[in-house]
């Protein structure tokens, strides 16, 4: 029996990302909001993108496992900025291929890490094929974990809420925004994460542009539009099941 004074348990936030960047483009404001709050942050990364997200680098003539290795290296210094620790799955990029051996891994990262929150992609992206197929084993590899029979070392899973974070092209992925979570106080911790991924600098301004313009509908669904002059950094998500509650809020 647990004491009654005893601290309660730190909060945990499993993410699970296809590639080595994308969840400091997508998700690096909850990430960091969750860290500092004291939150525990894993993210399961699981390819480095080296095949299709390192365009530069093989232009330049760089070998595969120099790739692996600077993507590694770049996700590495962006998650300890962040506050996360980051898990490299290393299952192979463009394709990304669903299979049984890899969820069960991801069941085992479920069961230890025990998440109150879950992270990821959603489950269309007609441009890129490894984003659905990560999120439908990080859906797949939840229900395993909560499933008592499944043979699997660990804690039985509850059932924590999923989160999808936003895509590159949210038009073209189904994606609608029903949360907007207010990420202003740690943007600038957000924005040196990007920073770290020099393999796609191209992306820095597109993704910090994003975050003013979902902050602008953050403010405006938020309350009255007075005009304040007062810039607001938010990132947008959606519930792939129904939130659980017994007041409306």
């Amino acid at each position: 029996m647990t004491p009654a004074n005893a601290p309660a348990p730190v909060r945990s936030t499993l993410v699970v990302t296809a590639h080595a960047g994308d969840f400091v483009w997508r998700a690096g404001g909850a990430i960091a909001l969750a860290a500092s709050r004291g939150e525990k942050v894993t993210i399961a990364c699981l390819t480095y993108g080296e095949r299709g997200e390192s365009a530069r680098a093989w232009r330049e003539g760089k070998a595969l496992d120099e790739i692996k290795a600077m993507r590694r290296d770049e996700a590495e210094r962006a998650a300890a900025v962040l506050g996360a620790e980051v898990r490299f799955l290393d299952a192979g990029d463009y394709p990304l291929l669903v299979t049984p051996e890899l969820t069960d891994r991801l069941v085992g990262i479920y069961r230890e890490t025990q998440p109150d929150v879950v992270l990821t992609h959603p489950l269309t992206d007609p441009y890129n094929g490894d984003h659905p197929a990560a999120a439908r084993m990080a859906l797949d590899a939840r229900v395993l974990a909560g499933a008592i029979g499944y043979p699997a070392p660990g804690e039985v899973l509850g059932a924590p809420p999923v989160f999808f974070f936003e895509p590159h092209q949210p038009e073209m992925c189904g994606f609608t925004p029903e949360v907007l979570l207010d990420i202003t106080q740690v943007f600038d911790t957000k924005r040196a994460a990007m920073e770290c991924l020099s393999a796609q600098a191209h992306l820095w301004e597109y993704y910090s542009d994003l975050g003013k313009r979902r902050g602008v509908q953050l403010k405006r669904n938020a309350g009255p539009n007075l005009g304040l002059a007062s810039t607001t950094y938010g990132e947008a998500y959606m519930r792939p099941y129904p939130q659980v509650t017994g007041e409306l809020a």
